[in-house]
């Protein structure tokens, strides 16, 4: 009973986050790729493959951690493990957040230097 409540609870707050911040970085992006690289079909090029592959990785690495989980016994250890699951995909989310900023800080100072 606890596992499919914990199931269920991680499922949506995990992909409402998700999401959410797929959409706000996909709209948001638009304004930082085009001032990193000054072409318009070229951002929206970049844009929406780095939103495909959020959503497939953060999806995929969602599905994975649901295979993983022990039975749950009580309320405090399904609220304790909810928590630490969420936690892990908002940790993951801000880190690929961070690595792209930087990967395509990166490249565009390559880019100026030629």
């Amino acid at each position: 009973m606890f596992n499919i409540v914990s199931y269920i609870l991680f499922l949506t707050i995990s992909s409402y986050i998700t999401i959410d911040v797929g959409r706000r970085c996909y709209h948001e992006g638009k304004a930082y790729l085009k001032y990193l690289l000054h072409d318009e079909g070229l951002c929206l090029t970049i844009n929406r493959i780095l939103l495909g592959c959020y959503y497939l990785l953060n999806l995929g690495y969602i599905a994975i951690n649901l295979t993983t989980w022990n039975k749950i016994n009580s309320l405090e250890e399904m609220i304790s493990i909810t928590a630490m699951r969420v936690g892990s995909i908002v940790l993951i989310l801000c880190v690929l957040h961070y690595m792209n900023i930087f990967a395509l800080y990166f490249l565009r100072n390559k880019l100026t230097l030629k």
